[in-house]
């Protein structure tokens, strides 16, 4: 398929004809001058007797030798007669099982055509039959003549080698109708036709696309060949199969070149752009912007452009102009298409900000806007092209980053952004409806959040950051404003201001978040942090009333300017103080559930813990006030979330505020769910982190390594690298990979004597944290004894020191492991004792029932045995008689103790 000039006939071969009383010869024509004459002289006899005839078959096989005789004058006619005959027979349609010999017939016509003309006419009727619906007599036709029907239709793009302008039109007139199948008036007797997409589905096997883009070289110069070609590119080009194919011949690239022909119809560059969007649509669209990307296709797209934007004054140039603007963005995404090379970026740059700035720039001469929808569609389309070259630095080089720039600053883009941040103050503002102005004005705005961090000089020298905080204060003001909240960056503004404010704190926050001295002072010395705090305090009561995402963001990124600009600087934490903590308060005190509502109250709650961590800490008026709020026991709230990716920020912010010494008691006093401490919390927060690091322990949480003690298994897996002195080792990395190191501190500050609320598992983890210092310099000694013996060999008294120190370490983990089995051991002597005291507790009740159950039972004999109660009467007096003292008392009274007339037992 590289060359149509050389594309293969595909040629059935040769077979013995059926003889038909009408076409078919006593015999097979000779190559002798008599002979064939004779037989030209039969053949016409025959032709003439049926002429007026109904034919009811065609021998196929016999025209193809008929046609494939050497040329004479006395064979062309019967030549053409014949081949008018099988036209007027196929009439209705070709039947799949023929289809092979009529495009060898067709093939034969071709090469004929190039020293008799004749066969001109017969060829294109014969074409045209190709665009009937084939005829099949089963329904297994289709798929049984797939292959060779295929292979047929391919032959209808090789037929583009013969050079005649009626024959290539009929070639795509014929593909053209297959996407506009019309029935035969007539159909043939026992055959129905294909089904509607089979053409389709056959030219997509037989890859017909690919030869049609190849034979745009042939037609290059023929205007009007060249519109069919591209007409039926067109249709073939809705397809995601045969766009593959086109791409494969370079189908983009060539189209491109095309565009700026000259053509009165305008036809050439409509088509073309067509093609080229439905490549985009239906293949890679990388693959077809690397096409696109040559000097050559970037020179011509410029030129239509420029044509149609000076001089195109119809609805339909402008939207041709726009689509053509588009893949001109797509192409200024890709860093390797040479659009600053051809100028073309320029010009785009230009006609994005002229409106605005007024510049005099001759390459936007005369031209006027006229305020239609498809001007105010190319106004937005060159607001993008201006994201699109200040996004993504990294994919370009340094010379075309700096190009760029130069370019951006030059024409004065940021003046013409920043003309849209103001007020807007009545609808139908200029030429624009009011929804329009408010759409281009929050495209402006969002732009101007890509541009501004790359041109900081040109930001600052247009005063943006007074500008941006008078807009701010219109958007919190009381001034009647209902936006219209229509286009993609107006969503959540409709009645309201939100969106101004939105992209308005995308803009400060693209350049805060730049850390520049000279912004942040800008801005801080105009009371930026009063103004934010006030926006906040907005914010925060409109989410009171309805919760939704805008308002979420509007918070999340106030509380992130609050951070940049108090970070460090202990004169705007005290601005902060006061009026900050009691809006932070809130967002600390969020509801858990939110977390995961998919609003962004994850993002707010970090966000307002970094503002906590910048503008509080550090400032002791702040810190002591967030106290007085029981902000810590709030702090304390969330870390027994135990969520992970909270619990490293929050340990963090407590490790940093225990510098306040009024912090460690806030923590101490601190109670969570079933009565819970700080310090049980912190050692859950570390058996939980061990766990997940795969350090290893015994079932009761005791040292099992004592050379590495709380490694963690992959740390245990790293190989022995040496690295340069100033390179952190894996064991100093690893402290900033997870949060042991911070609870060690915490549990510093608290110490680690008498924490209250400790169990004996905790007492037995608590004594690893009390060394976990010990370990970590263990551990970085036994990296660097590793990295020494893959080095050289130490010295004997270097490597006796080496020795000493890993046994040291090695003596503080069995140290740790006998402490541990000591409190094991002790836990387990209380438990046995307490299960002791609770045992002879149990057993002084049961006594106790016994007694008593004796007690009834005596008492029960007595009421039932007169004897019994004799008995008992007996030792009752006995027993009161030797209680008596046996010294009688001088002159004292003697009382007896029997009751007379008792009638009890009891």
């Amino acid at each position: 398929m590289s060359s149509l000039a050389e594309a293969p006939a595909s040629r059935a071969p040769s077979r013995s004809p059926a003889r038909t009383p009408a076409l078919s010869p006593a015999s097979g024509p000779s190559r002798c001058g008599g002979e064939r004459r004779r037989h030209a002289s039969d053949v016409g006899a025959d032709l003439g007797a049926v002429q007026d005839t109904q034919l009811r078959s065609v021998d196929l096989n016999h025209v193809i030798k008929l046609l494939e005789d050497s040329d004479s004058k006395d064979l062309e006619q019967e030549q053409l007669k014949t081949l008018k005959k099988v036209v007027k027979h196929f009439e209705n349609g070709l039947p799949l099982k023929d289809l092979e010999q009529i495009i060898e017939i067709l093939n034969l016509c071709a090469e004929k055509m190039n020293e008799q003309e004749a066969f001109t006419e017969p060829l294109c009727e014969l074409i045209k039959l190709c665009g009937l619906p084939f005829q099949k007599k089963k329904s297994s036709d289709e798929v049984s003549y797939s292959v060779a029907v295929s292979k047929s239709i391919a032959q209808l793009g090789y037929l583009m080698r013969v050079p005649s302008s009626q024959v290539r039109i009929q070639i795509c007139k014929c593909i053209v109708s297959f996407y506009n199948m019309e029935l035969p008036r007539k159909l043939l007797s026992g055959y129905q036709p294909t089904s509607a997409n089979y053409k389709i589905q056959m030219a997509e096997l037989g890859g017909l696309a690919e030869t049609l883009v190849l034979s745009l070289a042939l037609v290059e110069n023929q205007l009007t060949e060249k519109l069919w070609v591209l007409k039926a590119l067109q249709h073939l080009s809705s397809s995601g199969v045969n766009c593959r194919l086109m791409m494969k011949a370079q189908a983009a690239s060539r189209l491109c070149l095309y565009l700026n022909g000259v053509d009165p119809s305008g036809q050439l560059v409509f088509r073309s752009s067509e093609i080229l969007w439905n490549l985009l649509e239906n293949t890679s669209k990388e693959e077809v912007i690397n096409q696109l990307s040559s000097l050559e296709c970037v020179h011509a797209l410029k030129e239509v452009f420029v044509d149609l934007l000076m001089h195109g004054f119809r609805h339909y140039d402008r939207q041709l102009r726009n689509d053509l603007l588009v893949i001109a963005t797509l192409l200024a995404e890709n860093p390797a298409a040479p659009m600053i090379e051809s100028g073309f970026t320029k010009l785009l740059i230009v006609l994005a900000t002229f409106t605005e700035v007024k510049i005099h720039n001759p390459l936007v001469k005369g031209l006027k806007l006229t305020y239609s929808y498809e001007d105010f569609e190319m106004k937005k389309l060159l607001f993008n092209v201006i994201g699109v070259l200040s996004k993504d630095p990294c994919a370009l080089s340094l010379s075309l980053f700096v190009l760029t720039l130069q370019l951006l600053s030059e024409n004065d883009v940021m003046p013409a952004l920043l003309y849209y941040v103001k007020p807007n103050q009545k609808p139908g503002f200029h030429d624009w409806s009011a929804a329009q102005y408010e759409e281009l004005q929050l495209h402006a705005i969002a732009i101007l959040a890509s541009v501004a961090p790359f041109l900081v000089d040109k930001y600052l020298s247009c005063q943006a950051n007074t500008l941006l905080l008078v807009f701010l204060e219109w958007c919190v003001g009381q001034d009647p404003f209902f936006g219209q909240g229509n286009s993609f960056h107006g969503t959540g503004g409709r009645g309201n201001k939100l969106a101004q404010m939105r992209y308005s704190l995308r803009v400060l926050r693209s350049v805060v978040s730049l850390y520049d001295d000279a912004v942040n002072l800008n801005l801080c010395d105009q009371g930026a942090i009063s103004q934010l705090l006030d926006i906040l305090k907005y914010a925060a009561n409109k989410s009171k009333e309805k919760e939704d995402a805008i308002l979420l963001e509007i918070e999340a990124d106030i509380l992130f300017l609050l951070s940049a600009l108090c970070e460090n600087d202990l004169h705007r934490k005290e601005l902060f103080s006061y009026e900050g903590v009691d809006i932070l308060i809130p967002f600390i005190q969020i509801d858990p559930k939110k977390l995961y509502s998919g609003l962004g109250h994850n993002r707010l709650l970090f966000t307002a813990l970094d503002c906590l961590w910048s503008c509080v800490i550090g400032c002791y008026i702040a810190e002591d006030y967030f106290l007085e709020k029981q902000g810590i026991f709030l702090l304390l709230d969330l870390l027994a979330l135990k969520e992970k990716n909270l619990s490293n920020i929050i340990l963090g912010i407590l490790v940093e505020f225990c510098d306040n010494p009024k912090t460690t008691s806030h923590i101490s006093t601190w109670r969570g769910e079933k009565d819970q401490t700080a310090a049980n919390l912190l050692i859950q927060l570390w058996r939980q982190e061990e766990l997940d690091l795969g350090v290893k322990r015994d079932q009761y949480g005791r040292l099992v390594d004592m050379k590495r003690p709380i490694a963690s298994s992959f740390q245990k897996q790293q190989e022995v690298i040496p690295i340069p002195a100033n390179c952190p080792s894996f064991a100093i990395m690893e402290i900033s990979e997870n949060i042991r190191a911070k609870l060690y501190s915490l549990l510093c500050k608290l110490g680690f004597e008498n924490l209250p609320g400790l169990s004996a598992k905790d007492f037995v983890t608590l004594a690893i944290i009390q060394h976990y210092i010990d370990f970590k310099v263990g551990e970085v000694w036994i990296e660097l004894c590793a990295e020494l013996k893959e080095e050289f060999r130490p010295v004997g008294s270097d490597e006796e020191a080496l020795k000493v120190i890993s046994e040291v370490s090695e003596d503080t983990g069995r140290m740790v492991a006998a402490l541990q089995t000591e409190v094991l051991e002790s836990q387990h002597h209380q438990e046995i004792q307490e299960e002791q005291k609770a045992y002879t507790k149990i057993q002084a009740i049961h006594k106790q029932r016994e007694m008593v159950n004796k007690s009834w039972e005596n008492f029960l004999t007595r009421t039932s045995n007169y004897e019994a109660l004799k008995k008992a009467k007996r030792l009752q007096e006995k027993s009161i008689e030797a209680s008596r003292c046996k010294s009688k008392t001088q002159n004292g009274a003697v009382h007896s103790t029997d009751i007379k007339g008792l009638g009890t037992t009891v």
